[in-house]
């Protein structure tokens, strides 16, 4: 049974109404994705930061802390502004190994205006696992999420320097 994703977007955006804290949104999207998706083991954020993405709220084994821009599967697709579903991760040149047990991944990065502001990655242990309907139904959660996400950078009060704040 294919997942509902526009019914998983609703509840994200449901759960992050008036919620702007990005740490605390990115956290809570983080384990909705967690508990949604089927055969994953990692899901979370890399934000950017300079020349580089910087780990973020997260659910699953521990990770990498830094990834350049252009290099790994979400270095890729921070530098591209495309998604990458990528059916084997050990057949991608320059793929980093964060956790040996990852075989396949979804990477989308979440652009506000015409700037990558980080990614959304998600890993499965199984290959293969993302096909085009996750694609764009993940693609459709972070479109929702950098609107949130953008609301929330121009309050007061945000200090988040991956950000541009």
């Amino acid at each position: 049974m294919k997942l509902d994703y526009a019914l998983l977007n609703r509840q994200m955006l449901s759960l992050i109404e008036g919620e702007f804290d990005v740490a605390a949104v990115l956290a809570n999207v983080s384990a909705l994705l967690n508990e949604s998706l089927e055969d994953i083991n990692w899901v979370g954020f890399y934000l950017k930061n300079q020349d580089e993405l910087i780990l973020g709220p997260f659910q699953g084994r521990v990770a990498c802390f830094k990834i350049a821009i252009g290099q790994g599967v979400c270095g890729t697709a921070a530098a591209t502004k495309t998604t990458l579903r990528v059916a084997d991760v050990h057949a991608f040149k320059g793929h980093i190994a964060c956790d040996s047990a990852s075989n396949s991944e979804l990477v989308v990065p979440i652009i506000i205006g015409n700037n990558v502001i980080g990614v959304l990655d998600i890993d499965s242990p199984s290959l293969n696992r993302f096909d085009e309907n996750d694609s764009a139904g993940i693609e459709l959660l972070v479109d929702s999420l950098a609107q949130h996400l953008a609301q929330a950078l121009q309050l007061d009060g945000q200090s988040y320097p991956q950000l541009g704040k």
